[in-house]
């Protein structure tokens, strides 16, 4: 059953992606716009395109002729998966999903407005004039993001109006792909934010992992510990969201699943069908399988009987505080290796 994988995106959940993949007999070919990014350095093969050049992915889809093809990032050209899906090629976890989800526009709009899903109040705007727009119909404070962004880049709160400006140029220098637009959300008084991985299976039942909860900055991950605290309520008031966004996505994979929480009630946020790097955590041994695992198993159609948590277990992520094209020096090693019950990891991305 081995099969041949074109990942798109080889960052550091890429990574990880492709030592679960390659663990279980798979072929990986990493695809990213620059030369030595993480999961390239563990792949049997990789190239360098844009990806957001529809003849080059295509181009490289002719070349390779993937029976998978795994996105790992948002700014893909994600309309040519259509194609390639009537071609036969598998997309993950499927040509609709990818699309829905590269932009929080058509996510937001199929949870809120199709599905019904309790989200926050929002607005969309093209430019700091609609942005100025909206913002006096969501109200202050408001959280303004771009439609196409990761790891939280362009996010940030407005708190008084001569912050509009200074939000807009924020999201526009953070947006990713070609698309300038953001969304204009109102302030949820949350009492914290969880991520609930859910694993759709080709011929099983969806599971669902222990909730992580997670501390951003600026919508940048920071850390992350699981179980996360909720109520019983809260978690299937969560569950049944999760599976009913996943279901009408449709597609096997692991999805990573954002909420805000507060008390019982709970409003869907977000969504990514892939990985998600608040679920690093589970490298941690928190459940019997990574989430890297069972994505890996949900996209080959591997049976998952059940998902177990096994520990306690947290994590958090040490960033660079300056891009470059170097590899980066690592200091510390020593003394982190010194503490009982801990371990790390190092993937060496320059941006």
């Amino acid at each position: 059953m081995r099969k041949k994988i074109l990942l798109l995106g080889s960052g550091e959940l890429g990574k990880e992606l492709v030592i679960a993949l390659q663990r279980y007999g798979q072929y990986v070919i990493a695809v990213d716009s620059y030369v030595g990014a993480p999961a390239m350095q563990v792949a049997h093969e990789f190239e360098v395109i844009n990806m957001l050049d529809g003849a080059e992915l295509d181009a490289l889809v002719d070349k390779h002729q993937p029976d998978l093809v795994v996105p790992e990032i948002e700014a893909i050209r994600t309309e040519r998966f259509y194609v390639y899906e009537k071609q036969g090629v598998q997309v993950v976890p499927s040509a609709k999903a990818a699309n829905f989800t590269m932009n929080r526009k058509a996510i937001r709009d199929l949870a809120a407005k199709e599905l019904g899903l309790k989200t926050a109040n929002y607005r969309y705007a093209t430019s700091a004039e609609e942005l100025k727009a909206a913002v006096a119909e969501v109200g202050i404070p408001c959280v303004v993001k771009p439609l196409m962004s990761s790891s939280g880049k362009g996010q940030s709160s407005i708190k008084s109006e001569d912050e509009i400006l200074k939000a807009w140029e924020y999201a526009v220098s953070g947006s990713r792909g070609d698309l300038v637009e953001v969304i204009v959300e109102e302030f949820i008084p949350f009492e914290s934010e969880i991520t609930l991985l859910t694993v759709s299976q080709k011929n099983g039942p969806t599971l669902f992992c222990p909730a992580i909860g997670h501390r951003q900055e600026r919508g940048d991950y920071q850390e992350s510990w699981q179980p996360a605290a909720l109520s019983d309520a809260a978690l299937k008031t969560a569950q049944d969201m999760a599976d009913k966004v996943t279901a009408a996505l449709t597609g096997a994979g692991i999805w990573g699943v954002e909420f805000f929480i507060s008390g019982d009630t709970v409003w869907f946020s977000e969504l990514s069908p892939r990985p998600h790097d608040t679920g690093m955590v589970t490298l941690a041994g928190s459940q019997n399988f990574s989430e890297f695992e069972l994505h890996a198993r949900a996209i080959l159609g591997l049976p998952i009987p059940e998902i177990t948590l096994e520990r306690v277990a947290a994590s958090a992520v040490v960033l660079a505080d300056f891009e470059s094209s170097d590899y980066p020096s690592i200091s510390g090693l020593e003394e982190a290796s010194a503490i009982p019950q801990t371990d790390f990891r190092v993937f060496g991305k320059p941006t």
